[in-house]
C-alpha cells in the first residue's frame, strides 16, 4: 500500500479541480474554433463561455481577456516598447520592475537591461513606494511613456502589494500599470475596473486550471500591447495560432470555481495560522518571512535555523509531504532565493508551505508529524556538536 502524502504546493501549481478536468475532457473532441461551421461555432461558443469566466474572476469585460499559453508569455507580450492606442502608437521607452517580481516580470521582458529599472523593497518584502515614485518623477516622457510592472502577490512569501498606490503614484506619473497577478487571482478579491491597473496576467493552473494556459486581462480595448505572436486574427489580432480549446475550457471551468472560493477564504487562513502554530510550537527559533505585512490567506514562508531550505525539503519529501524551497520557476534548480536577498536576507533559504481549498486535515498532521521528525534531528545534531 502507498504511503499516504501531503500536496502542500499549490503555489507551484494546484492540483487540477475535478470540474477543469472534466471541462477539458468534454472540449477535447471539439475541432479549430477558427472554423465558421457548426462544429467550430460550438468550439468558439466554449471558449467564450471561458473568456466570460476568466473575465468575472476579476470584474473584467469578457472581450478584453486574451488567452495565452500561460503568464510567462503573458509577461512577455506585456512588457514590451510597442503599445498602440487604437491605430496610433504609443512610444514605452522605460519598465520599473520590483526587486521580489516573479522571473518572468524581473527579467523586463522585451526591453533591453538598460531600460529596465528594479525598485526595492523593505524587510517585509512590500514596495519602497518613495523609490518607485522618486524613479517616476525622473522618468524622462520625451522618450516615451513609463510601463510600471509589478506583482499583486509575492509567489514565495505571499506578501500583498499595495496595489492602490501603486496605481496611484503610477496615474500621477502617466504611467502604463501591469499587475501580475498569478498568485492573487481566485485568493483575494481583485476588480481590474477600480483603476489600480491597466492589465492583469492571469495563469491557469495556480487556480486548479491545467498546465499550459493563461491571459491577458485588459481594463478596456483601446491600450493594448503589440502583439508578440503575431500572424493570424486570432484573440482579436492580439495572439496568433489557433486556440487550445481543451486548456481554455478548463480554465473557464476552473476561474468559476476560484471566483466562488475567494469568500470562503477565512477557512484556508485558518488551516495556514494553524499550520504557523504547529511550526512555532516544534521550532520556536523559526524565521517566518513577510508576517510583517498583509499576506496571503493560504502562504507560510519559514527557514530553519542551522538547516538549508533545499535539506529540509528533501526530509519532507522523503516524510511524505511535498512542498519547496522558495519558487519552482527554475526547472528544479534550487538555489538562493532572489526574493529573499532582495528583503535583505542571505541565510540560509526558506520554505514554502502552500494549501488551497481541498487541503485536508490529515495532510496537515503528516506535515506536523514531518516538521516533528526534522526538528527532532536538528536539535539533536546541535548538542552533539
Amino acid at each position: 500500500m502507498a504511503k499516504p502524502r501531503a500536496y502542500l504546493d499549490w503555489n507551484a501549481s494546484a492540483p487540477i479541480s475535478d470540474q477543469a478536468r472534466g471541462a477539458m475532457l468534454a472540449a477535447l473532441d471539439l475541432v479549430n474554433a477558427s472554423s465558421v461551421h457548426a462544429e467550430g461555432r460550438a468550439a468558439r461558443h466554449l471558449i467564450d463561455e471561458a473568456r466570460g469566466d476568466v473575465a468575472a474572476l476579476v470584474g473584467a469585460k469578457a472581450e478584453n481577456v486574451v488567452f495565452t499559453s500561460g503568464a510567462t508569455e503573458a509577461a512577455a507580450t506585456l512588457l514590451t516598447p510597442r503599445y498602440r492606442m487604437g491605430r496610433s502608437p504609443l512610444a514605452v521607452s522605460q519598465v520599473y520592475v520590483l526587486a521580489a517580481d516573479h522571473p518572468c516580470v524581473l527579467c523586463g521582458g522585451q526591453f533591453p537591461s538598460d531600460r529596465v529599472t528594479v525598485i526595492g523593497v523593505d524587510g517585509n518584502g512590500v514596495v519602497d513606494i518613495s523609490a518607485l515614485s522618486n524613479a517616476l518623477a525622473r522618468h524622462d516622457k520625451g522618450g516615451g511613456l513609463a510601463l510600471v510592472a509589478m506583482h499583486v502577490a509575492n509567489n514565495e512569501t505571499g506578501v500583498i502589494q499595495p496595489i492602490a498606490e501603486i496605481g496611484r503614484v503610477a496615474r500621477e506619473a502617466g504611467a502604463i500599470v501591469v499587475l501580475d497577478a498569478a498568485q492573487a487571482a481566485g485568493r483575494i478579491p481583485l476588480d481590474i475596473s477600480d483603476g489600480s491597473a491597466d492589465f492583469l496576467i492571469i495563469s491557469s493552473h495556480k487556480i486548479g486550471g491545467p498546465k499550459g494556459a493563461g491571459a491577458i486581462v485588459a481594463a478596456s480595448g483601446l491600450m493594448m500591447p503589440a502583439p508578440l505572436l503575431p500572424g493570424g486574427g486570432q484573440e482579436h489580432g492580439h495572439r496568433a495560432g489557433t486556440e487550445n480549446v481543451a486548456a481554455i475550457a478548463g480554465f473557464g471551468a476552473a476561474a468559476r470555481e476560484a471566483h466562488a472560493a475567494v469568500a470562503d477564504m477565512g477557512t484556508i487562513r485558518a488551516i495556514r495560522d494553524a499550520i504557523e502554530a504547529e511550526i512555532v510550537r516544534l521550532a520556536p527559533d523559526a524565521i517566518f518571512y513577510g508576517r510583517g505585512a498583509e499576506r496571503l490567506p493560504n502562504t507560510v514562508f519559514f527557514s530553519l535555523p542551522g538547516l538549508k531550505a533545499e535539506t529540509a525539503q528533501i526530509a519532507f519529501d522523503l516524510a511524505g509531504v511535498a512542498l519547496s524551497a522558495g519558487s519552482a520557476c527554475s526547472s528544479g534548480r534550487v538555489g538562493p532565493s532572489h526574493v529573499l536577498k532582495a528583503m535583505g536576507h542571505d541565510g540560509e533559504g526558506g520554505l514554502r508551505v502552500s494549501i488551497g481549498p481541498r487541503t485536508t486535515s490529515s495532510e496537515v498532521e503528516l506535515f506536523r508529524a514531518a516538521l516533528a521528525g526534522i526538528a527532532a534531528r536538528r536539535n539533536a545534531k546541535r548538542e552533539a556538536a
